[in-house]
């Protein structure tokens, strides 16, 4: 996409939350069916995904993780924002690259050690790029991308999160 084209689908929307800051207030949503063997059947956008147990927790290995899906929204998120964000700029990239990897201690998910946290430990992301952009001109876009990058401030700044219920009899 060039950098007009981006522009002139983006300012009709940037002006209308100008405008009328509630409409620029969204719900995303996601679901799951619980499935047999400990797995969770998610539907996205463009498929239908089966997640279930990574091996460290006593999975098999064939079905997704979701440990694994949180770093591919990562990459996914951050590659789209850094592709916008260049294409805002007028920066030109030839190919790239969007890595991420993050430790966990499955001893906490498996409630081995108390001490163990659930969760990553940290978050590394990695940006490769082929480009002839200036020094100043990467810095721009990494600081811009992180800034934007919807599930990167997520997972850096936290969100508040909380779990409620309905039971249905069976």
């Amino acid at each position: 996409m060039k950098t007009e084209a981006l522009r002139a689908r983006q300012a009709p929307l940037k002006q209308k939350y100008r405008d009328d800051p509630d409409s620029a207030l969204i719900t995303l949503r996601a679901q799951g069916q619980l499935g047999e063997n400990v797995t969770c059947r998610i539907e996205t956008g463009r498929a239908l995904v089966e997640a279930g147990l990574h091996r460290a927790a006593g999975g098999e290995g064939l079905l997704a993780c979701s440990g694994d899906m949180l770093l591919e929204a990562l990459v996914a998120c951050a590659g789209v924002t850094l592709g916008a964000v260049a294409t805002a700029l007028g920066i030109d990239i030839q190919d790239g690259v969007i890595r991420a990897e993050g430790d966990l201690d499955f001893r906490g998910t498996l409630a081995v050690e108390k001490e163990a946290p659930a969760g990553f430990r940290a978050i590394r992301l990695y940006v490769d790029l082929k480009t002839q952009a200036s020094e100043e001109e990467l810095d721009t876009l990494l600081r811009l991308t992180e800034r934007y990058c919807v599930v990167y401030q997520t997972l850096r700044n936290g969100t508040e999160i909380g779990i409620t219920h309905s039971v249905a009899s069976p």
